[in-house]
């Protein structure tokens, strides 16, 4: 779709769902405390598209996994990653579908069991995101093999950024002098 295999797509998506996660929490939260029903009205909203999205990356993360080269410890992380968003995402689910069933009317302890709930679920929601940036970032999930070899390769046969900047600054410069124009009325001046 778009260019994108499944585990790119997972990619695409995942982070959007959690970015909303959190703000429903954090209209919730402030809203509560600030006695304004726009907020809470905004993080409800937010959760719903939290909730949606989120299983949407949960599905496509669980389509993506048989789909990238992996060794046994990404495996290990992935199913961690796997076990983790599915039950950030029945924690979500379940405070959404109670908000629902009271039609949004919560009364004292309830709502702050909710909030609790929310809490937590924000919590393993940071985890899910610990453990995919873990399989990325230390483990090079979703690059294949081979461009995996090519790049090992390609970092052994260095890089200096110095020598690069010098030689590329005295062009840099002599470009700029060569394109620039003043604007009209600009009294004489040099460069």
């Amino acid at each position: 779709m778009f260019g994108y295999d499944l585990p790119r797509l997972h990619a695409a998506v995942n982070d959007l769902p959690a970015a909303l996660l959190v703000a429903a929490v954090l209209f919730d939260l402030i809203g509560w405390a600030m006695k304004r029903e726009s907020l809470v009205w905004a993080g409800i909203w937010t959760l719903w598209a939290g909730v949606i999205g989120g299983w949407a990356a949960v599905i496509l993360g669980l389509l993506a996994e048989d789909k990238i080269e992996h060794g046994e410890a990404i495996h290990d992380l992935m199913e961690a990653h796997e076990t983790w968003a599915i039950v950030t995402m029945i924690v979500f689910t379940v405070v959404l579908a109670w908000k629902l069933l009271r039609r949004f009317q919560l009364r004292g302890g309830e709502d702050k069991l909710l909030k609790v709930v929310s809490l937590v679920g924000l919590a393993i929601l940071v985890r899910v995101g610990m453990l995919g940036g873990e399989m990325v970032f230390d483990h090079a999930a979703g690059v294949p093999t081979a461009k995996l070899e090519a790049e090992i390769q390609n970092r052994a046969a260095g890089h200096d950024h110095e020598s690069m900047e010098a030689h590329d600054a005295p062009a840099a410069a002599d470009s700029l002098s060569h394109t620039h124009v003043d604007s009209p009325g600009t009294p004489p001046h040099t460069h």
